[in-house]
């Protein structure tokens, strides 16, 4: 595993993120209200493209719960990942619930179950958490987890979202801003940025960090990208880094381009992120769950293809997995 520049990574964390009771990003991007909003939704007339399932292949529960020699990755929709390697069992961002919202009678659908639910998911002791948005904090897989597992499971947030959790009597934290590092039971966490935003409701934007993290687990480098636009933070996580070896990087939520381009990349933007922080391979996700913009559910994996032949790289390099599928590196 390639050592981390620490040089490097002293000088990026003493970068100010808090501005005026506010994070702002690494870089200068538009902010998009209310009129923006309206423009959108104008534009397409308030629809939305219509909902489709995927295949569901249900994971092999007898292989989950063996021991995993070698890492083993199952998707389970969305930004949801199984990650298991040795003595360590890791969720990103879980998401179980029927509906990203606050409530399960409105917001945006899942057209497709998870994979694994907080009752199937093989013993946990790490979840990584990117930020505070519904589709990938939702407060009754949360609840689930820890009423399941309690004090097993090590939580990592980022700065200013451990008070939600203490909030639910969750304190089994780690809670880093910006290229803040915590060691744990395989070796070291690392919370880098990435191009987004945050906030639940009408009147706390901002007011707590989003990103992404790595994580060196043994001999293995993990990188779950969260949420984001692309930026220049990217080319910054591989000078620290020098080498990924699992990338999980979005893929969709990208359309219309004026308004998703500052905060959510599209397939192009996702092989520049493999590319920028040096991952040998990457994992698509964040798309196929649910509607959240304009382009049609499908379309993502098609154009990380067009996106993968364009840049050269091998199939191989960066993967589209069907939900419920694992892949052992």
């Amino acid at each position: 595993m390639t050592p981390v520049d620490r040089a490097r990574l002293a000088t990026l964390a003493a970068r100010p993120s808090f501005h005026k009771g506010r994070y702002r990003n690494p870089d200068r991007t538009p902010r998009h209200g209310l009129r923006s909003f309206l423009r959108w939704q104008r534009e397409t007339g308030g629809r939305f493209p219509p909902g489709q399932p995927f295949p569901l292949a249900m994971p092999d529960s007898a292989l989950l719960t063996s021991p995993a020699t070698r890492p083993r990755l199952t998707w389970i929709g969305h930004a949801s990942f199984l990650f298991q390697y040795r003595d360590i069992s890791l969720l990103t961002d879980p998401v179980f619930a029927r509906r990203a919202s606050p409530v399960q009678w409105a917001g945006p659908k899942r057209f497709t179950p998870p994979a694994l639910t907080a009752e199937t998911v093989p013993p946990i002791n790490q979840v990584l958490i990117s930020h505070n948005h519904y589709d990938h904090l939702d407060r009754d897989t949360v609840l689930a987890l820890h009423r399941r597992f309690g004090r097993d499971i090590t939580w990592f947030v980022p700065e200013g979202v451990g008070a939600w959790f203490r909030r639910r009597g969750i304190d089994n934290l780690v809670e880093r801003g910006w290229w803040q590092s915590a060691p744990h039971q395989a070796g070291e966490a690392f919370f880098v940025p990435a191009q987004h935003f945050s906030g639940r409701g009408a009147h706390d934007s901002n007011r707590t960090l989003w990103g992404g993290w790595v994580m060196d687990i043994h001999d293995v480098r993990l990188y779950f990208a969260g949420d984001t636009g692309y930026g220049s933070c990217f080319a910054e996580i591989g000078e620290v880094f020098g080498e990924i070896d699992l990338a999980l990087i979005p893929i969709g939520a990208y359309a219309p381009r004026w308004f998703m381009g500052p905060v959510h990349v599209d397939p192009d933007d996702a092989v520049q992120i493999h590319q920028d922080v040096c991952a040998r391979t990457s994992v698509a996700m964040h798309w196929g769950t649910f509607v959240l913009t304009d382009e049609p559910m499908d379309e993502p994996p098609r154009r990380l293809a067009q996106a993968r032949a364009a840049a050269g790289l091998p199939d191989e390099a960066f993967r589209v997995l069907g939900h419920g599928d694992t892949l052992t590196l």
